[in-house]
């Protein structure tokens, strides 16, 4: 790439010649390799620009930074913008260059995981090459790969989808987390349409107030999606109103789905143990849909899928008779085995408030007996929501057992004890391993079981290491009755 063909995005002129040739972008020193653009991003921990000499030693062909920051003594041009993140973000978006013609963002508070896998699922069914990418990784055809984050950064993303694009995949949908909009990792994609599922308690260590929060989830509609594009927007939720009139104040054509939905209108939902039966209202043709999965917000989550996928062509009827074939999310309440009396077990990421409150609530139709649940608290995160999660699970499960989620610098008593202190008659047992037997030998006839928390996570970390750790693995082995 030429630097010419970053003109728009950074202030070259007098700084680069035109015809210089760039060989990739980063923001991390490490990665430099002789002529490299190095992005020198402010982060809350480390200042980029204190990297800035170690990314010229490596052959940095340019830093680019704040206008705020003081950069001295490097041997490279240094380039000042406004806002570096955007930068990098536009910067690999041409460097790259090549996406699935189809784009797709949904963002939420939870949700977004089960959306973008369903959006791909419903444009498989229809015929296309379709992939997603989130919280459980890439999921396209011949490639399965478990991720970190939510969204990705820019680099990693844009490299992402030009590879899939490169390959074949013609329609792929990602989630769009606050941290994601906030620091313009989603910056330079070429989205068709976006999602809104809802919005409740979450990274209160990152946003200093739920408006914040919003704001930074606003950033998909009122900046990022191209005036005139379809803004599916769950309409149920306590913050739909305000999402769909910064839509519609963004120009962008809202389609509102769920029970107050315009677009997709839900008439009626019956519910059964592993699945449901709802009717769908589109367009003034009623469908009815077998839903193969638990929960009223799995519902929801599926017309925010159908209404993504129908919004960027596909046939309605089509899209909504794919629902009727859709696998849940890894850890997105997953059953993972039954008792010898049938009590199920099932596996759920809910590690805020109101993802823990939908998961309770949803096995309560179909179970008998009691509903247990075991959950935790991550360390270094929002310290205010253990006592709200601590109340929501004494209050909707029968027994709680609260246990060590990933504690990672904390205490693990610490955060124990405070979600103990709002929750009246939890049995504590920090061990998660033990704690999940337990709670499977308690299991009788017309029980249901919920492992909460870490969902499709694979490792615990403790201190400064991350442990192998997978609830699947321990609630199977309880199952199958060895030893904790």
């Amino acid at each position: 790439m030429k630097i010419k063909d970053l003109a728009g995005i950074l202030p070259v002129d007098g700084v680069l010649s035109h015809d210089v040739e760039a060989s990739g972008v980063s923001s991390d020193s490490r990665q430099v390799t002789p002529g490299t653009l190095f992005f020198a991003l402010p982060g809350s921990k480390a200042d980029g620009a204190a990297y800035a000499a170690d990314a010229a030693k490596r052959g940095a062909l340019a830093v680019i930074a704040s206008k705020e920051t003081q950069i001295s003594t490097v041997s490279v041009p240094v380039i000042l913008v406004d806002d570096p993140r955007q930068a990098l973000a536009l910067s690999a978006a041409r460097f790259y260059g090549r996406q699935p013609g189809t784009m797709v963002a949904v963002t939420g508070t939870s949700g977004k995981t089960s959306v973008a896998a369903f959006t791909r699922q419903i444009w498989e069914q229809a015929g296309f090459a379709a992939a997603s990418i989130g919280t459980t990784g890439v999921v396209a055809p011949g490639r399965n790969e478990y991720g970190q984050l939510t969204t990705p950064d820019p680099v990693a993303l844009h490299r992402l989808l030009a590879e899939l694009a490169d390959a074949g995949v013609t329609h792929a949908s990602m989630e769009a987390s606050s941290h994601g909009l906030d620091q313009r990792r989603l910056d330079g994609v070429r989205l068709a349409a976006g999602g809104f599922t809802n919005l409740g308690r979450d990274h209160m260590d990152y946003h200093p107030t739920v408006e914040d929060y919003l704001r930074a989830k606003l950033r998909l509609f009122d900046t990022l999606l191209p005036k005139g594009a379809p803004a599916v927007i769950f309409a149920d939720d306590a913050w739909s109103q305000p999402t769909i009139e910064a839509a519609r104040a963004a120009g962008l054509e809202v389609l509102t789905v769920g029970r107050h939905g315009e677009f997709l209108s839900l008439k009626r939902v019956e519910h059964e143990r592993h699945r449901q039966r709802a009717e769908i209202e589109c367009g003034g043709v009623i469908h009815e849909v077998d839903l193969p999965l638990a929960g009223d917000f799995q519902v929801a989550n599926s017309l925010v899928a159908a209404g993504l996928a129908i919004a960027t062509g596909t046939d309605a009827a089509r899209a909504l008779a794919a629902l009727e074939h859709l696998k849940g999310a890894p850890g997105r309440l997953d059953l993972v085995g039954t008792t010898a009396a049938g009590a199920p077990v099932y596996v759920d990421y809910a590690h805020k408030p109101d993802a823990l409150e939908n998961v309770l609530a949803s096995v309560r139709p179909f179970t008998t007996g009691r509903v247990i649940v075991v959950f935790g608290c991550g360390g270094d995160r929002d310290r205010g929501k253990r006592p709200i999660m601590g109340e929501i699970a004494t209050r909707l499960a029968d027994v709680t057992i609260v246990t060590d989620d990933n504690p990672r610098s904390e205490v693990p008593e610490t955060i124990r004890a405070a979600i103990m202190a709002a929750a009246p008659g939890a049995i504590e047992i920090g061990d998660r391993r033990r704690a999940i037997h337990e709670a499977v030998a308690m299991l009788h006839e017309g029980d249901t079981l919920i492992v909460a928390g870490k969902g499709h996570e694979e490792g615990q970390t403790i201190g400064s290491q991350t442990l192998h750790f997978s609830d699947h693995e321990e609630v199977r082995k309880a199952l199958a009755g060895s030893p904790a």
